[in-house]
């Protein structure tokens, strides 16, 4: 008879787990065959703490996927213990086809083992994790019809996780991390059963499932975004198992050897079920830190020791380069990039200030929020380079590749981050250089220049980076509205992740503002097409000539299969002043005369020429029209004071070279007219800009007048956007600036399949923001279009700090290479082509600037957090970091290891206590 669950059945921690996810139980029914089946198979007792109780998630895991007669059969197994059919009627005195029936049933459903041994089924049970519960969430059947038990699978990690910490002996978790064997291919230490080979050749059956913990995780809504398909790959008995119940695909050893090394090169780590006898497992598990339920005891619980293996990462600091690329992939955040400049004050570069080993482990020294809190550096900062550029290109690294001569890796790594590096190379603003450390010395390193001779590789078909297709997600279909830098940069990241990829753009060549907005003078668009060309060659589809509102409407692309969009339109209309006269034929947009000038179409604007506004593209419209036959001068007039003007120093400087004459701290107050055509502009004195609280309110002279004559005038005051009929009927919400309104990490608007970036949603920003935007965008749409994936645990929070330039020391060696340069082009020659004169450092100029560099960052390892599994060697490709053997420990039997538990809660409980006497003398 079901009994009722009351007060004095129930532990106050596990209340507050488990009554928030599905209620109060107190006075509900319960079903004490299930209680009894659950601590039988947890090997625990009836009234320890340690017991499995009604509504707990052992209890939840089991009750809705077996009835009253199939849970006391199941209660008839017995741990590692094989039985038959037979021998289970015998005891239960049940008919034998009944009982046969059932322990199919519960073999399938995950509440036993089962394989055929001479002919005859056999069955077992195992332990809860790493065992049944893992075997129950590989039911797909069952899942989907009884989700409460992938949500009993993680309370269970929540119920047993803090009662583990400091506690377990290295070596003895039920899981534990196996390094991946090329880091520590070499290692004279290492031993057999730390070879993954070793695991795979032993074996002679072989099967792959989901990732039971992503799976999990997926049904409550909470994936990282690594997906579960093909991940564990099970051995002997276990592999029979799956294939015999239908939870895996039967692969051979070559297979399960492919499937690994395509996780490792896709940044994932292994762990192995550890409970087998010592130095043996029945499964091999592909992991990553945000989604595995054992990397979550040493992330939330900080109980590294029990997963750990038997190394830890180690950095050479004079190798390491501080891209990053070890940092991204660590599972458990131990790697963060920090900095090895010489430092007037000692650098705390701790990342973990207490651990369980000697510390009372209560809830408030967890770290509940390990999924959204990751950090890229240390609290002391890194290279200024990385944290500044928008898209943290790690530029330290790509500089160390070139001074070595390997271009192409080099191109590579800055092509994970940026697809348009050559574009870039060209038209960045370089805020990489605006704080660089060498700066301060004499020049910053020419850090654009550098990376524009690593991108020229992609102006050549022959030689270009084409990236690796990782997955095949081709049956999801991707729409990209505006093919400007953001859309190209969310679609390219896409399709290395096999996505079925269309970009529309309105207008009949790709490129948005690189090509429309920018002069070729800055950019050839033989440029853009070249690194465009690569995106061909990945599978993208461009629908050019096509408005998206007006040919096709989104809801006609839902029909069609597309399954999210980005918008990404770009503010390629300008800003008007609302002017006495602004409507006169020769008042132009700044942003439409540069359109007609990068289409080659034929223009009026002649005579003398007023440009209004102070920013990058007022620059570019003044310098394209001074370059125009018919135009005799060319004037800007903007609010603001020299030093403070929006543009470029370097282009100011460009411009005032190439003839034209800028007017500071003028603000335009009527357009003059005779017989509709346009005179002069009349200006007052702007006295300043902003207020004292930084707000834009010019304040003006009205007695300090003037009047300048002109034929032209054109508006760069800013720009907006045109949405036409893009968004009708999509209640897609706008702020008061008329942007797109997004999530500010996932970038969704508030319509859930419409995702917008770049500047429809931030405004008019540099391209490499564009660029930063798509790439987030892509992990959104990726995660979005598949189940129950997160749009925010487990991603790159791009928390980056610079390093503090004040703290270091003044005397560090440095040599006194000046910075190279191109030739210098005569502003009175180039005024006279609208081809790019800029040149490109040669590579003996290369070898001599990439030696300028100081390399100031330098990765950081915490030992306690690090678990060695050596995902982080994989990814450097300056052999920077290794895995070094810290401990030897094989494993346990599973009947040892309580004892060794014993001696380890009573060692720990010492240092506990002597710490307490004597806080000034921590022990470890």
């Amino acid at each position: 008879m079901p009994k009722k669950q009351t007060k004095t059945n129930f532990n106050k921690s596990e209340r507050f787990n488990f009554a928030l996810t599905w209620g109060d139980v107190d006075g509900r029914e319960y079903r004490q065959e299930i209680v009894d089946l659950a601590n039988k198979i947890g090997r625990t007792k009836a009234g320890t703490s340690r017991e499995a109780i009604p509504f707990g998630p052992e209890y939840y895991a089991l009750a809705p996927i077996l009835d009253e007669y199939q849970a006391k059969m199941a209660i008839h197994l017995e741990f590692r213990k094989k039985l038959s059919a037979e021998d289970v009627a015998k005891a239960s005195g049940e008919p034998y086809e009944k009982v046969k029936e059932t322990l199919d049933y519960i073999a399938w459903a995950g509440v036993a083992f089962v394989n055929t041994i001479d002919g005859v089924d056999m069955y077992w049970q195992d332990i809860f994790v790493p065992g049944h519960l893992e075997l129950i969430n590989n039911n797909k059947e069952l899942v989907a019809k009884h989700p409460e038990v992938a949500e009993a699978f993680y309370y269970f990690g929540s119920k047993k996780g803090p009662m583990a910490a400091g506690i377990m002996p290295v070596g003895g978790g039920p899981m534990r991390v196996l390094p991946i064997e090329r880091s520590i291919d070499g290692n004279s230490r290492k031993a057999s059963y730390e070879e993954l080979s070793k695991h795979l050749n032993e074996a002679e059956v072989f099967s792959v499932s989901d990732c039971s913990c992503r799976t999990s995780r997926e049904e409550m809504g909470e994936g990282c975004g690594h997906l579960k398909e093909d991940m564990c790959v099970q051995l002997g008995h276990a592999a029979e198992y799956y294939i015999k119940t239908g939870r895996g695909r039967e692969i051979t050893r070559e297979e399960a050897f492919e499937i690994i090394k395509r996780a490792e090169d896709n940044g994932l780590m292994h762990s192995i079920p550890n409970l087998d006898e010592p130095g043996h497992t029945h499964a091999i598990c592909n992991c990553c830190g945000c989604g595995c339920y054992a990397m979550r005891l040493a992330n939330e619980f900080v109980n590294n020791d029990i997963v750990r293996s038997n190394y830890k990462s180690v950095v050479d600091e004079d190798k390491c380069v501080a891209c990053g690329e070890c940092v991204d992939v660590c599972p458990t955040n131990a790697l963060r990039l920090g900095q090895k400049l010489c430092s007037k004050e000692p650098i705390d570069e701790k990342m973990i200030k207490t651990t369980p080993r000697n510390t009372e482990w209560t809830q408030d020294k967890w770290n509940s929020d390990y999924r959204v809190n990751r950090k890229n550096t240390l609290d002391s900062g890194t290279a200024p380079c990385i944290t500044n550029c928008p898209a943290h290109i790690p530029v330290q690294g790509y500089v160390k590749l070139a001074s070595q001569g390997r271009y192409t890796e080099a191109l590579e790594l800055i092509k994970k981050h940026n697809p348009f590096p050559a574009v870039c190379g060209r038209v960045c603003p370089r805020l990489c250089e605006e704080d660089c450390t060498r700066g301060d010395i004499d020049e910053a390193v020419a850090v654009d220049d550098i990376k524009k001779f690593i991108a020229e590789q992609d102006l050549n078909k022959d030689v270009r980076y084409i990236p690796r297709i990782r997955h095949d997600y081709s049956d999801k279909k991707i729409a990209m509205i505006g093919g400007g830098p953001s859309g190209l940069t969310c679609a390219y990241d896409l399709a290395i992740d096999g996505y079925d990829v269309t970009v529309f753009e309105k207008e009949n060549k790709l490129g948005g503002m690189l090509t429309f907005g920018i002069p070729s003078y800055r950019l050839e668009k033989d440029v853009i097409e070249a690194e465009i060309a690569v995106l061909r060659e990945m599978g993208i589809q461009f629908e050019t000539g096509v408005e998206v509102g007006k040919d096709v409407s989104i809801q006609e692309l839902r029909d069609k299969g597309f399954h999210a969009f980005y918008v990404a339109i770009g503010a390629g209309s300008g800003r008007k002043l609302r002017l006495e006269g602004e409507e006169a034929s020769e008042v132009l947009s700044g942003v439409d005369f540069l359109r007609t000038i990068n289409l080659s179409e034929p223009t009026n604007v002649k005579g003398k020429v007023v440009v209004i506004g102070g920013g990058n593209v007022a620059i570019d419209v003044a310098r394209s029209a001074v370059r125009l036959d018919r135009v005799v001068q060319t004037d800007i007039f903007c609010l603001e004071a020299r030093e403070n003007m929006p543009a470029h120093a370097e282009e100011v400087e460009e411009a005032l070279e190439e003839d034209v004459k800028i007017n500071n701290s003028w603000g335009p107050t009527r357009i003059i007219t005779e017989n509709g055509k346009v005179t002069g502009v009349e200006f007052k004195r702007c006295l300043f800009v902003f207020d004292a609280d930084g707000r834009f309110n010019p304040q003006f002279d009205a007695d300090d007048k003037k009047i300048v004559e002109c034929d032209y005038v054109l508006l760069s005051v800013g720009q907006t956007f045109n949405y036409g009929n893009l968004l009708e009927g999509e209640g897609v919400k706008l702020t008061k600036r008329n942007t797109i309104e997004v999530d500010h990490v996932s970038l969704q608007s508030s319509k859930a399949d419409i995702f917008a970036g770049g500047d429809v949603a931030s405004g008019p920003r540099l391209a490499i923001d564009a660029i930063a935007a798509g790439k987030e965008a892509a992990v959104s749409i990726h995660r979005f279009v598949q189940k129950g994936q997160s749009l925010v645990f487990g991603r790159d929070t791009h928390s980056y700090k610079v390093l503090d330039k004040d703290n270091l020391t003044e005397n560090q060696g440095y040599d006194g290479t000046v910075r190279q340069r191109t030739k210098h082009i005569n502003g009175k020659e180039s005024r006279t082509t609208f081809k790019d004169l800029r040149g490109t450092l040669t590579e003996e100029q290369i070898k001599k600037e990439t030696a300028r560099c100081l390399g100031c960052g330098a990765t950081k390892t915490e030992e306690y957090l690090c678990v060695g599994c050596g995902a982080c060697t994989l990814k450097c490709k300056f052999e920077a970091i290794k895995l070094e053997k810290i401990y030897d420990v094989k494993g346990y039997e599973i009947d040892d290891l309580p004892k060794a538990v014993i001696k380890k809660a009573a060692s720990r409980k010492a240092k506990i206590m002597a710490n307490k006497i004597n806080p000034f003398t921590k022990t470890r």
